[in-house]
């Protein structure tokens, strides 16, 4: 089941959404609805790692994952 919301946005980011729908053929509301998703998961995956860094667990850094998985050096190519 989808619900229907209603936003208000400045009129540069609606030209600018019009544009894009326009250029692409897709709706403004395919774009509004991904970016929203967009926005909820990343935000959702920043409060889930701060919740983990709060937990008294250890962490790794990129540089100790990438050392561990045999990649340490794979962007120096």
């Amino acid at each position: 089941m989808t619900r229907q919301i209603s936003i208000r946005v400045p009129d540069d980011v609606m030209a600018r959404l019009q544009s894009l729908a326009d250029q692409t053929g897709r709706s403004k509301t395919f774009y509004v609805r991904e970016a929203v998703l967009e926005y909820l998961e990343d935000m959702e995956d920043y409060f889930l790692a701060t919740s983990r860094l709060q937990e008294d667990e250890e962490t790794w850094s990129m540089e100790e994952v990438l050392a561990e998985a045999g990649l340490a050096n794979a962007d120096k190519k």
